[in-house]
Order: C-alpha cells, then structure tokens, then sequence
C-alpha cells in the first residue's frame, strides 16, 4: 500500500470514528475522485493535509458529504439493502401483526421522496395495493420545507424513475402528458408529510420501521446519539431501524441490536437507563455554557448521587436501574440489587409506594406521597415520597424526604381540645 493509500484510509477511519461516518464500503476508486474534487477546492493537495484541516474545521464534514454523495439519492438506493428490506425484514413485521393491525413507518429525512415511496411499493407488493391503502400508516418528515413540497407534490423526470423495475414503474406511476412521472395518487394519500427537527424534535411514536438513510452522517457524534435516543423512544418494541450505507447505530449502550450490519438493518435493544435519559435532556435546552453533553450527564449523575435526599429510578418493570448514596444507606442496597424488583427491596415496602406506579403510568403525571410510615425493629420514620416519570414513564425517579413525625389529631370535646390517635 503506498504511502497515499494509507493517508487516504487513515482519513476514511477518522470520519468513521471521530464523526460516525462510515464511508468504508464505498468503492475507493470512486470515493478517492470526489475527495479530490473538494480538496482542489481548497487548494489541499494530500489527503494528510486534509485530514488536519477536517479537525481543525469542524464544519467541513458536510461540505465533504455534499460533494462525495451528490446525486445518490434515488429509488431503491443500494439495491441489495431494499431487496433484504422487502425479502426479510417487511415480511417478519407482517406475519408479527394480527390481518387487520395497523402497520405504522416512519420516513425520517424523506427529502424529496424516493425513499418513502420507495417504503410504500414494497408494503403494497407485500399486502397488495387495497391492503396497504387499509393498514400502512406512514409519517414522511423533514427539516426542508422545499424538500418537502417536492416530496408531496410526488413529480419525478424520466432520469429519476431510471432505476425502478419497468413493471414497478407501470404499477405505482402515472405519466404525465409532459413526460414525468407521478406516484400513485391513492397511495400517496395515506402519507402524512410534516416539518421535523431530527435533534430537537419529539419521535413518531409507536413505529414498527424507521427508514432515516444517509441523513445521521451529517451530524457530530453527539448529536447522532441524540437522534438515535429519540429513535428509540418512537419504535415498537421489536421496531427496526433502517440506516444509510456509511451510517451506524453508534450509542454508549447497546441501545440497538444488529439485524444485518452490511444492510444496515437494527432491532430496538436495551431499554433505555438514566444516562440516555440526561444526554437527551442536555440537547433539548438552548446552548448552555457548558456544550459538552458528556459534561452535563457528570454534573447530573453528581447531584443525583451526592443528594441529600434519598432517590431511586426504576424502570417501566418496576426494577431498581439506580441508587443514589442516601438510598444505598437508608435501605441497606448494594450494587447487587440492581435489576432486582423493587418491591423484593426495603423501598418497595413503604406503604403506597409500588400501588402508586400504576397512576404514574396510567396519568404520565408526577404523584406525591407525604408522611408515609416506614418501620424498622428500632424507629419509624416518616417520609415525603415524589415520583416523577421520565419521558414516557419508561423511566421514574422516588425522592424520599425526611419529615418530622406528623401531629396527633386533634380533636374538640367539651369545649376541650385535646390528643387523640
């Protein structure tokens, strides 16, 4: 390998894993061109040197995909992932539904259409066109409201429609008397096409697939993690994802599980735990001072952990995720008893406390306890209990403060008042 075939790889790795943006499975003789075409727009002549000006520059990520992808998006874009898609994955969403549910998919950064419609000929070859008009229920979203105008307006030009079977073409598209091509109309109808923010914005929810191709390599690594937690919010259990060929489902957790990795298919994995939970909360306020997501999750975990309230978040199963200091003391836990069911711990005694998870659950509102009991061989203790659901009650959050023992009531007899029990 010469020594510019090595620069060339060391840059390919450096967007790989320093931007999440894998580039490795395109041809390099392809690849190396439209790299050239940037660098000489820069006046950079090795790819050493442009690999130092791309971290210095942190921008200059997207000015590089814009010119290495220009012109690929299409129908049916990587065959062979579409033919996986309709060949393995649609068909195991099928036979998972009951004749008549409801199969709902979210285009995510549809852009201009071809991967939506795309999306929507393989349900309707799968189900049939009268089926499909019945059960698919599918959400196009993107950031660009022209992208978007074109999405729904559903005109392609002849080149457009180039890669689609000759029989698809006749099936799913009208021709206009001015030559183009229009999808559908009927189909087209069941689609609703609105203006979403990847990183800022809430999921779709409740998704059997999640189509969002070539659209995470554009941004940092943080962010990407970001849109992969909101991701995960809006699929079913069991939901695939299905990513662009030099994207990845990258997370600190297992969040995802690979399907296929060469098509780039993953299935809904881990449940999500507190630290996913503060790296979405530190993206959805304005910019702070501090930009450093990794930052805030250390700064949330520190109060959370030094608190001098005792806390415990449990998951949507009612089993401990964490502890804080206060709690671990009060209630004698131990690392050990992570993952085990509350109501098997000291905390799941309290009086009123686990009845209360099903009206957090049932209201996604916070619930209050106050001057509940808690005996031990030696005391009794009286607490004020919070519980507070995390995005979606997947996750809920026990404070537990301390309160003095309440009053007697007090009672009027005789014109006397006095003590009673």
């Amino acid at each position: 390998m010469s020594a510019a075939q090595w620069e060339f790889e060391a840059l390919l790795d450096y967007l790989k894993y320093s931007r999440g943006c894998d580039l490795t499975g395109y041809k390099r003789s392809s690849l190396e061109r439209r790299f050239l075409v940037r660098m000489r727009e820069l006046k950079i002549d090795s790819y050493l040197d442009y690999l130092h000006y791309l971290q210095i520059h942190s921008q200059e990520y997207i000015h590089l995909l814009n010119t290495v992808l220009i012109n690929l998006t299409s129908f049916f874009r990587d065959r062979a992932s579409w033919e996986y898609l309709a060949n393995d994955i649609i068909p195991a969403i099928i036979a998972s539904k009951q004749p008549d549910e409801p199969i709902r998919v979210w285009s995510a950064a549809c852009a201009s259409g071809q991967e939506v419609y795309s999306v929507v000929i393989l349900f309707a070859e799968a189900l049939g066109i009268e089926s499909c008009l019945q059960r698919l229920r599918l959400f196009a979203t993107d950031l660009d409201e022209d992208a978007l105008s074109q999405a729904r307006n559903a005109t392609y030009k002849p080149k457009d429609v180039s890669e689609i079977p000759t029989e698809l073409l006749e099936k799913y598209f009208e021709q206009t008397e001015q030559g183009d091509y229009i999808f559908h109309r009927q189909l087209r109808r069941r689609i609703i096409f609105a203006h979403h923010n990847l990183a800022k914005d809430s999921p779709m929810s409740k998704i059997d697939l999640l189509v969002c191709r070539n659209a995470l390599m554009y941004f940092n690594s943080d962010i990407q993690i970001t849109i992969l937690i909101r991701f995960h919010f809006g699929l079913k259990n069991k939901g695939f994802l299905f990513l662009g060929k030099p994207e990845m489902a990258m997370t600190p957790r297992p969040i995802f599980t690979p399907v296929n990795c060469k098509h780039r298919v993953y299935q809904k994995g881990l449940k999500l735990g507190l630290e996913e939970h503060l790296y979405i909360c530190s993206r959805s306020r304005k910019k702070p001072a501090i930009d450093s997501p990794t930052t805030h999750i250390r700064i949330w975990q520190t109060a959370f952990e030094t608190s001098p309230f005792a806390q415990l978040a449990v998951d949507s199963n009612r089993c401990l995720i964490l502890a804080n200091a206060k709690a671990n003391i009060l209630f004698g836990l131990t690392l050990n008893d992570l993952g085990s069911s509350l109501q098997s711990l000291q905390p799941g005694q309290l009086p009123g406390l686990c009845q209360s998870f099903e009206k957090v659950n049932r209201d996604r509102n916070p619930v209050r306890l106050e001057n509940v009991a808690w005996k031990t061989a030696n005391d009794t203790t009286y607490f004020d209990i919070s519980i507070t659901p995390i995005f979606n009650a997947d996750t809920q959050l026990i404070c537990l403060t301390e309160v003095s023992p309440p009053p007697n009531k007090c009672t009027i007899k005789e014109g006397l008042v006095t003590n009673g029990k």
